[in-house]
């Protein structure tokens, strides 16, 4: 059975974390993570800075390799990295165990990550990967992910209340009766919290419902 965890780290521990040090008013989300044999990519948003200065920042890691500038949307820019695989950290630990994130927003007071694994076996190759690498992590929640109203409506908790909720303050009509602020603020969440549950469960309705295989 497919189990979620959430977990939080350090914002100097995460490679994207570095911007942190120069610019540490931005805010990073995760998108996607692809892993290859020598390299792991990962695509992820920064919103609170300009763009040449988000590629100056990563540029400083040690273990960046490359970074793009992919697309923009207001004041939001979508990032792709090379990052190298002899460079141990969570983002290789994500790749080692065959982890799928679901959400993964960083500031300069640490990460929040929520993830998913197809047995539980590799929650546990997670967390040992990370003690036996010293790589820094907190386990908040782990609970089964079970379907919603009918088989492949796969939505995490967290993802399942804020569309409820964003649903039933009318934050979906024309016009909205309600704002990103206020339902954040109603379920004591970051802005850009809310946004990525939105975003990642409409996501999983749509992949559910309105693509074929």
């Amino acid at each position: 059975m497919a189990t979620v965890m959430e977990f939080t780290s350090p914002a100097a521990e995460f490679p994207l974390g570095t911007v942190f040090e120069t610019l540490p008013t931005v805010t990073v989300e995760l998108e996607r993570l692809i892993p290859h044999e020598t390299v792991i990519i990962p695509y992820f948003w920064v919103r609170g800075a300009e763009a040449t200065d988000i590629e100056a920042a990563f540029k400083s890691h040690e273990g960046t390799n490359e970074i793009e500038l992919v697309d923009s949307v207001e004041q939001e820019y979508l990032m792709r990295v090379e990052w190298d695989r002899e460079y141990v950290g969570i983002l290789d630990a994500l790749a080692e165990t065959n982890l799928v994130v679901l959400s993964g927003i960083g500031t300069a007071d640490g990460w929040k990550f929520e993830v998913r694994s197809e047995q539980r076996a590799e929650i546990s190759e997670f967390r040992s990967y990370c003690q036996d690498n010293d790589i820094p992590i907190t386990i908040t929640a782990v609970h089964s992910l079970l379907p919603i109203h009918g088989e492949g409506y796969e939505l995490t908790d967290t993802q399942e209340e804020a569309l409820v909720l964003a649903f039933e303050r009318g934050y979906f009509d024309s016009p909205r009766t309600a704002s990103l602020e206020e339902i954040a603020d109603e379920l004591g969440i970051a802005q850009q919290s809310l946004s990525s549950r939105l975003r990642r469960g409409h996501r999983r309705l749509i992949d559910a419902t309105l693509m074929t295989e």
